[in-house]
């Protein structure tokens, strides 16, 4: 009787953690602000949380495009390096005096190709994303440092340094426009994916393609709107980094497809496709600014950053994979 309970319990969780995806990471962001809060002095202040979570939005942003690859069980190394083409695209034209909004388009034009590019490999050819993308990120990694020449561009356009402005909620809580844009961008795909057919196609392909097939649903489509979707949202990660830092940097967020996946998978998406929300994600992202921003303060060093970082990737994915074995046991 007792193990029959002990196991009815055990399957209880794994179930538990299979719909509630960003209730771990949830849970892990609290712990992280209070034991940051108490080890330093600054890091509870409405200014510091501001910044954290302003620090954490060009990461948010690409790991919200991940997650709609990574719920159809595909993978993008190439994220972060085609949002750097795009700030240097619009870079680059704005100081060649180019309008803003057409600068902020062709580079958001870019990165739809990319992804335009990426889904036409992965349903005409039936190429992995794993190697698609890490050849495109290879070959744009490359095309950024020639566009740049080695040097950082300057961005003095209004509109490409928008999302940078600051505003004050409630007379005292600092806000920019780029966090008001990434929560709507949140809401709109969280909405896309729970309230429409598009977002019941994108877990099905995710969980069983070959199913979802036979049901009727037009698979390769449904892949290749992903990663359309998925450039979209690096296109505008790129104006938010501009926003953010006004220079077009190709040395800029070298790891940001990593930091982008560990945001996708501490949130609780599976790197195994169909399960995952955006909630989730955010939640990732947020606690790898707060890991981030409280080392930091506590002045760790940034190898000892890394570390604990990829640390956390690892015991996100044991844990997905042991909350799946309980499931299905």
């Amino acid at each position: 009787m007792t193990t029959a309970v002990a196991t009815k319990e055990r399957e209880s969780l794994g179930d538990f953690l299979l719909r509630a995806p960003a209730v771990g990471p949830a849970l892990a962001l609290v712990v992280a602000i209070v034991v940051f809060s108490l080890a330093t002095d600054t890091f509870f202040d409405l200014d510091n949380l501001s910044t954290v979570v302003q620090q954490s939005l060009v990461v948010g942003t690409l790991a919200l495009g991940q997650t709609l690859v990574i719920l159809i069980a595909g993978i993008d190394l190439s994220n972060a390096s085609s949002m750097v083409v795009a700030t240097l695209i619009m870079a680059k034209l704005a100081a060649a005096g180019t309008n803003g909004f057409v600068a902020l388009l062709a580079g958001v034009v870019l990165t739809i190709i990319v992804g335009i590019f990426i889904g036409g490999l992965a349903t005409r050819i039936k190429l992995p994303a794993f190697i698609i993308t890490l050849g495109t990120f290879t070959m744009l990694t490359a095309v950024s440092k020639l566009i740049a020449g080695g040097q950082a561009v300057p961005v003095t356009d209004g509109l490409l340094q928008w999302l940078g402005t600051k505003r004050y909620l409630f007379g005292g809580i600092p806000i920019t426009y780029g966090m008001t844009l990434a929560l709507l961008m949140y809401l709109g795909v969280w909405y896309a994916l729970t309230k429409t057919a598009w977002g019941k196609h994108v877990y099905a392909v995710g969980n069983a393609p070959e199913s979802a097939r036979l049901s009727g649903i037009k698979v390769n489509r449904t892949v290749l709107s992903v990663y359309i979707v998925a450039g979209l949202t690096f296109g505008i990660a790129a104006w938010q980094a501009l926003g953010r830092t006004p220079n077009a940097d190709p040395n800029q967020f070298q790891l940001g497809n990593l930091d982008s996946i560990t945001a996708v998978v501490l949130g609780g998406t599976s790197l195994f496709g169909g399960r995952g929300s955006v909630l989730g994600t955010l939640m990732g992202a947020l606690v790898v600014a707060v890991l981030r921003s409280g080392l930091t303060q506590m002045n760790v060093d940034g190898n000892y950053q890394d570390l604990a970082t990829g640390a956390l990737l690892i015991a996100a994915v044991v844990v997905d994979r042991i909350a799946r074995r309980q499931q299905q046991s």
